[in-house]
């Protein structure tokens, strides 16, 4: 934490000599962006937990933008993406030079996302410029929608994840494969699971998960936040979690505080299932000697939440060009080819491969999946769409009063 901040503090000093103007960059062709951008740096604040996706965006994009724009590309890891996200709000209300804040891009989650561009702090308008955006298909809701958000030009997808789960096959040959089940298996076997305290990201998915059995299925919560319903749900929900407490790794009396020490405890065998946002990330684990070549990732038959990464250009963005240019590359069908190879990260693309060139659809169509990943295609089967923020912050915050405490 205190070499994060360091590296915060440092930007934030250093500042920039390239401050652009995004109606400037607007009125521009995509060539003349990429003449505005050569020579600079991109600062991208992104959450800084995995090592495959920091080599990937640090090495493999940061490596093509050096070598091909002379672009630097900054990766500043983050441990919540708020903290970004206060530092754009600071610097606005500061009054600080609206085009050298310190924050270029953010790896931005749906609610984050819904703060900026409620308060105007995210760049709009642009995605079009971008010449792969036309390898996406926006008009897909999964896409046009972030946590219920509308896009609307206002950031740029990079990658789709959906929620899995982990289990040994040599210890748990016969994993719970429903919330019902879960809740089950968890008083019959005690002290073998539990879950990151929210509001860790991949915590608070879990209790999505079981106030959505509570409410009877996602059906019951699509659309804008409603508190009476929210009231009896949560009832419902914090009795559930109160009830298997006693019967989580040490009887619930403490929880992981990350998706990392829970990782960590399933390769120590201190819990028999794990969980994950990516599910690349177990066959990763396997390749790295971290889990064994037994683990296994599995979907859930009522459902796990599926959604889709993006990366949002703060308005007071000092490097906009080298932005612009960093997430273009993103969205190129090499950069999202090379990001679906299980030895690199194993994430599903969020492009159209069929949009992209001969070889790249080539590249898809041959890629093998790891054999410890469930394939996208039975995940998807049974996907659940994200909650708003106003859920979302609500099922959190009722967590850490109900249950946390």
């Amino acid at each position: 934490m205190t070499r994060m901040m360091t590296a915060i503090g440092a930007l934030l000093i250093a500042g920039t000599a390239q401050a652009q103007d995004g109606d400037v960059l607007l009125a521009m062709s995509w060539d003349e962006i990429v003449e505005t951008a050569r020579g600079g740096e991109v600062n991208v604040f992104m959450w800084g937990g995995a090592d495959t996706i920091n080599a990937y965006v640090s090495d493999h994009i940061g490596g093509i933008l050096a070598d091909e724009y002379d672009i630097t590309l900054n990766r500043v890891p983050l441990a919540d993406t708020a903290e970004a996200v206060n530092i754009v709000l600071g610097e606005v209300e500061a009054g600080a030079g609206m085009d050298a804040g310190a924050v270029d891009m953010i790896w931005i989650n749906g609610e984050n996302f819904r703060t900026m561009k409620q308060g105007d702090l995210v760049w709009c308008g642009y995605v079009d410029k971008l010449p792969n955006a036309s390898l996406v298909d926006f008009e897909n809701p999964a896409i046009a929608n972030d946590f219920g958000v509308p896009v609307e030009g206002c950031e740029v997808p990079w990658s789709r994840v959906q929620f899995a789960f982990a289990h040994d096959t040599a210890r748990t040959p016969e994993p719970p494969r429903s919330i019902p089940e879960l809740l089950d298996w968890i008083e019959a076997n005690p002290g073998r699971f539990t879950y990151p305290a929210p509001p860790d990201f991949t915590g608070a998915a879990f209790v999505r998960h079981v106030f959505t059995h509570a409410a009877g299925g996602a059906d019951a919560l699509v659309g804008p936040f409603d508190q009476e319903k929210f009231d009896a749900v949560a009832a419902d929900t914090w009795e559930i979690l109160n009830g298997i407490e006693p019967h989580l790794w040490r009887e619930g009396v403490t929880y992981p505080t990350s998706i990392t020490q829970l990782q960590q405890m399933f390769a120590n065998q201190e819990v028999d299932l794990f969980f994950t946002y990516d599910p690349a990330e177990i066959g990763t684990a396997v390749e790295n000697g971290i889990f064994p070549e037994t683990a296994m990732s599995y979907g859930l038959s009522d459902g796990t939440l599926a959604n889709t990464n993006y990366m949002a250009i703060p308005v007071n963005a000092a490097n906009k060009a080298a932005a612009m240019v960093t997430q273009n590359l993103l969205l190129s069908g090499e950069a999202q080819l090379e990001k679906a190879q299980p030895e690199i990260w194993g994430a599903a693309a969020v492009i159209e491969p069929s949009r992209a060139s001969a070889e790249v659809q080539e590249g898809f169509a041959t890629l093998e999946r790891h054999p410890s990943v469930v394939p996208v295609e039975e995940l998807g089967q049974a996907a659940l769409p994200e909650l708003t923020p106003d859920w979302t912050r609500a099922i959190e915050d009722g967590w850490i009063r109900n249950v946390g405490n």
